[in-house]
């Protein structure tokens, strides 16, 4: 069953009959009953849920919980205000955003930072490091690059790609955590939080419903970015499909997840095509050019900032990168999908997954 999207007076569409309406069976994010038939756990299936939902930062949002008490609705309903309160604080679609204003100053003076942004910048420069600059928030000179060659119908040449990256490294990031300001290098510098975002906001939202007492519920941005809290109807954690990165109306795995988050990054459906070569949209921000080593990765970590930055920093890394990073790290888990080999049968590499949290469809997990 669709759900049908959220009206714009929200607190008079939930205080009335349309509060029971939403009760229904479960959606799209919850899994069907997929299951490997060759294991013998009892498979994850998707019960009756109470689903609030919302549009921000260009996407669908969904707060999802097992049907109670009619507070939680209320509670639900105002943390889904949270997004749009940090899509007005951190987009870069709009000149009038505390991130735009940075962008626009910080290259003339230290510009201070509001405490939650700063320290989302301040896990932005960890991550860099870590993942050796495969994730990086300063690459949207590189994005609105290739952006506007796409739209004209090109590549970029070599010497566009290296003008640009002189303006791309958080490392030349200047942060002063006393004063929690920040400062650039140089004019052109600046953020964009397109590949941690949703996450944070994620984040964000699940903090206001754990803290309002809120303790079985999921949420997701944009489908491709979730955080499971807790249990639905007592299967040990909410399940949630994977869709096949080659036939994406169909699922190809479903994940049991219990207290944690998971992103998935591909260049499947965002790509284009130029002299017969098919150029991805997730771009290297060591190189300038888009990634080509993987079809897709999901990733799964406790929050959401970090599964969500992590996915594209895998997608850019590789497999072997990938997998090294998180067999030093247990509590980061991955399902790496390289590209087929001459064929439509997908062999995804799981790496720190237990195999009761993980039902794939079939061994092949092949997309006919």
């Amino acid at each position: 069953m669709s759900n049908p999207p959220l009206t714009p007076n929200r607190r008079d569409f939930l205080t009335g009959r349309a509060v029971r309406q939403q009760v229904e069976a479960a959606g799209d994010v919850l899994a069907d009953a997929l299951v490997d038939a060759g294991e013998h756990q009892p498979e994850p299936v998707g019960h009756d849920t109470i689903r609030l939902e919302t549009r921000a930062m260009a996407c669908a949002w969904s707060v999802i919980m097992n049907p109670g008490p009619p507070r939680q609705v209320m509670t639900a309903s105002d943390a889904l205000d949270i997004i749009h309160q940090l899509e007005d604080q951190m987009t870069v679609y709009r000149d009038d955003s505390e991130l735009q204003r940075i962008n626009f100053a910080a290259h003339e003076s230290p510009q201070p930072v509001e405490s939650g942004l700063y320290q989302l910048l301040k896990e932005c420069l960890a991550l860099s490091e870590t993942t050796d600059g495969a994730f990086d928030p300063t690459s949207g000179p590189l994005i609105q690059l290739w952006k506007t060659c796409r739209d004209e119908g090109r590549v970029p040449s070599e010497d566009e790609v290296c003008e640009t990256m002189n303006l791309v490294g958080i490392g030349r990031v200047t942060f002063d955590d006393d004063a929690e300001t920040v400062s650039f290098a140089a004019k052109g510098f600046g953020f964009d939080l397109g590949a941690i975002g949703k996450g944070y906001a994620i984040d964000r939202v699940a903090d206001h419903l754990m803290q309002e007492g809120i303790d079985d519920f999921l949420v997701h941005g944009g489908h491709s970015s979730l955080r499971a809290v807790g249990d639905h109807h007592g299967q040990g954690g909410w399940p949630v499909g994977i869709k096949n990165p080659l036939f994406t109306e169909k699922r190809y795995a479903t994940l049991l997840l219990e207290d944690r988050a998971m992103s998935t990054s591909g260049s499947n459906i965002q790509h284009f095509r130029h002299e017969g070569r098919r150029y991805g949209h997730i771009l290297d921000p060591r190189t300038g050019w888009p990634a080509e080593g993987l079809l897709s990765v999901t990733v799964l970590a406790p929050k959401a900032a970090e599964a969500d930055a992590l996915s594209t920093a895998f997608y850019v890394m590789g497999l072997e990168k990938a997998r090294e990073y998180c067999h030093n790290r247990p509590e980061i888990g991955a399902i790496l999908v390289p590209h087929p080999q001459g064929g439509p049968t997908l062999e995804p590499v799981v790496v720190n997954i237990p195999s009761d949290r993980l039902f794939f469809v079939d061994r092949s997990t092949h997309g006919a």
